[in-house]
């Protein structure tokens, strides 16, 4: 199993890594789909509800500082020091992340080769003029207040990252898209690949006939479609460390 994925990754230069929320439940952060993930567990809030009733603000900021409560010291793992060791050996061309939690620019991917396609809860971002701050201010306001905070410009401030019903930005589309367009491998790591139009990125690599590796615990939306080269079902943690160690050894024999 570990043999077979760092043969792939040590025959390739160009490869587009995908991750999901199941690279960072190591690291404390609970996944979203899951028999205990915050899909199941709590109520969205919709953008459109956000931006249109104070209500619907204060729910969502109460989430989130919750979440920076409870998963604010969350450090990188293994997982993620593999990939950016990956990166410094020059076989990475892109990392793409559904992961919204920043663990990937904390381990020190480059933030050239990084996308988060979903947006980041490191920063917070004004809905009208678009600033982006520090997120520790506006959360202890919050805790002192119970009011969502504003802008200086008086528009809405909320993390950034991509809410139910607001549209994925453009411009990381476009990154995303473009190194599925020419990466000679993509290695998909803990996502169940069920949400679009993230989860078709690694598949627009995939159908150009580049090998891809699927590895996750628990089905995954790729796995019928007849384009995954090597599908490993287990813990990403335990398998992914290993296999770049062994690829990078391969490398260097």
């Amino acid at each position: 199993m570990i043999e077979a994925l760092a043969t792939l990754l040590a025959d390739h230069r160009r490869i587009l890594v995908f991750t999901g929320a199941g690279i960072s439940t190591a690291s404390g952060i609970p996944d979203y789909r899951g028999p205990q993930g915050v899909w199941q567990t709590r109520r969205p809030v919709y953008y459109q509800d956000f931006m249109a009733s104070a209500e619907a603000r204060k729910d969502y900021w109460q989430q989130k500082s919750e979440d920076a409560t409870a998963f604010g010291a969350a450090q990188p793992n293994d997982v993620h020091a593999a990939i950016v060791a990956l990166e410094r050996a020059d076989r990475v061309d892109m990392v793409v992340t559904q992961n919204v939690d920043g663990l990937h620019r904390t381990a020190g991917t480059s933030p050239d080769r990084l996308v988060e396609v979903h947006g980041t809860n490191a920063l917070i971002e004004c809905q009208s003029c678009g600033e982006r701050t520090d997120p520790g201010p506006h959360h202890a306001r919050f805790a002192a207040t119970g009011e969502p905070p504003d802008c200086n410009c008086g528009g809405h401030l909320k993390p950034a990252t991509i809410s139910f019903g607001q549209s994925l930005r453009s411009n990381d589309l476009f990154t995303a898209f473009a190194a599925a367009d020419r990466c000679d491998m993509v290695l998909a790591l803990g996502s169940t690949l069920a949400v679009t139009p993230a989860a078709d990125i690694p598949l627009r690599a995939a159908r150009r006939g580049v090998p891809y590796a699927v590895i996750n615990r628990g089905d995954t939306a790729h796995d019928r479609l007849g384009v995954v080269t090597l599908r490993l079902e287990a813990d990403v943690g335990e398998v992914v460390p290993a296999a770049v160690a062994l690829a990078l050894a391969l490398d260097g024999d």
